[in-house]
């Protein structure tokens, strides 16, 4: 399967008369985007957008999702979330042209939950994820959805849909341009590989993102089926390159993996690039996180099973999240390790704000190669900014990271690493690192 990903370098926003992109400039014309998405999402009550940019003294709170902004060229799919904005088609081939080193991001007006986070464009905290050092713009909004306003969960959905619809339609606008460069995946189907890549050892990718919630809504969506009724199955990198999955909203934000992050997945790149030089790349095992032990267990043993069929001697598992998920992790890594496939592991840890605390719901001995992305109990002390959103929403609705008495009259903010959205990066963009005192 080959896809193309046509690239265009933005290096600024700027509101102006008409959506386009020239030289490196997004231009975007706030009220047609305004009444494009207050139609397509009815629920949509009021809405802004804003421009931020790395440096800027702005807090975002409270942060729903991050998008990148894309348009399909060509290909079996139409739309850049098939099976979601668009008709179900596969993705992961023809043409898909991006905008680069931006972001569309959610965030709620008021309504905040569990679930949302908090990004800081400047500061001591600017760097702990990657939207601090975009231009992004920002879709401020609030909705009708009353039923779930006092919610501690929230399936977001007005907001997530107009994003999502929002990022296609500014993606439109570079459609029709030669792209300023152009990334190829091209791998072949594993039964049509020449020797000598045949020669190289097998590695599968075996992604565990967050499928908990046994209501539909708040999980993650791969074809827009929720991740909650999968099995293990076998899918091409190409299609999480192109848009595949879509975030839910369900997990302390640290932890979660937004649907920007699942489209650029660094790892997936990483395991591309080394195909055919060091490495046998067979693809990627979709699984899934689950409630009950005994689901829990068969999915392990399924995807162990698949990987060895496929031929694998190495895996690299991601779980999306930590707590109860650690077991679906954990099992997957023991699975595989049993039959003689060398596994390495990532994920965040909660280990306390003292670091002294098991980082692992679940532990083996099996599991000696982890990679850990972050403590979501780490204490962060911030300082005042201008605020996107309502602050309130961290302490007030039930975030992960805040509590009653997390905001200060002055506003500076005590909170945990449990609320900064997506700061763990499990897709691969994390920069933390461990250090001995």
């Amino acid at each position: 399967m080959r896809l193309e990903m046509g690239n265009f370098h933005v290096k600024d926003i700027v509101f102006g008369d008409t959506l386009s992109y020239s030289n490196g400039v997004l231009t975007v014309n706030k009220e047609e985007l305004l009444n494009f998405v207050k139609e397509e999402e009815p629920g949509i009550t009021t809405a802004d957008l804003r421009i931020v940019r790395p440096g800027d003294k702005v807090r975002l709170c409270p942060v729903k999702e991050a998008i990148e902004m894309r348009c399909k060229v060509s290909g079996k799919s139409t739309g850049i979330f098939p099976g979601v904005t668009s008709p179900m088609a596969q993705a992961g081939n023809g043409r898909t042209h991006a905008l680069k080193g931006c972001s569309l991001i959610v965030v709620g007006e008021h309504m905040g939950g569990f679930q949302d986070g908090v990004i800081d464009m400047a500061g001591k905290y600017q760097d702990n994820t990657i939207f601090g050092n975009m231009v992004n713009l920002v879709f401020v909004a609030d909705t009708n959805e009353d039923f779930e306003r006092f919610e501690q969960q929230k399936k977001n959905k007005s907001l997530r849909w107009g994003g999502m619809k929002l990022a296609e339609y500014i993606g439109q606008c570079v459609k029709d341009l030669e792209p300023e460069d152009m990334e190829v995946f091209d791998l072949p189907p594993v039964t049509e590989r020449s020797a000598e890549v045949n020669g190289l050892p097998g590695v599968v990718y075996v992604l565990q993102p967050q499928t908990q919630m046994e209501t539909m809504g708040y999980n993650t969506l791969i074809y827009g089926w929720d991740g909650n009724h999968m099995l293990p199955t076998f899918m091409h990198p190409n299609e999480l390159l192109d848009g595949c999955m879509v975030s839910g909203s369900f997990m302390p934000t640290s932890s979660k993996i937004s649907t920007y992050e699942f489209s650029v997945n660094p790892m997936v790149k990483k395991l591309m690039e080394q195909h055919g030089k060091t490495i046998n790349f067979l693809g990627v095992i979709m699984s899934n996180l689950n409630v009950k032990m005994n689901e829990k267990d068969r999915c392990a043993k399924m995807l162990a099973q698949m990987a060895s069929n496929l031929g694998a001697v190495g895996a690299v598992v991601a779980e999306e999240g930590y707590g109860n998920p650690d077991v679906d992790y954990t099992a997957a890594l023991v699975e595989l390790e049993k039959i003689g496939i060398k596994t390495v592991g990532i994920s965040d840890e909660a280990t306390g704000r003292d670091g002294g605390s098991q980082p692992l719901v679940s532990m083996n001995p099996m599991t000696d190669a982890l990679v850990s992305t972050g403590n979501v109990s780490q204490l962060y002390e911030l300082e005042a900014m201008e605020v996107i959103g309502e602050l309130e929403a961290l302490a007030r609705d039930g975030n992960s990271g805040g509590w009653e008495g997390s905001i200060h009259e002055d506003g500076t903010v005590s909170m945990e690493n449990n609320g900064v959205f997506c700061c763990n990066h499990i897709s691969g963009f994390s920069k933390k690192t461990c250090a001995d005192f």
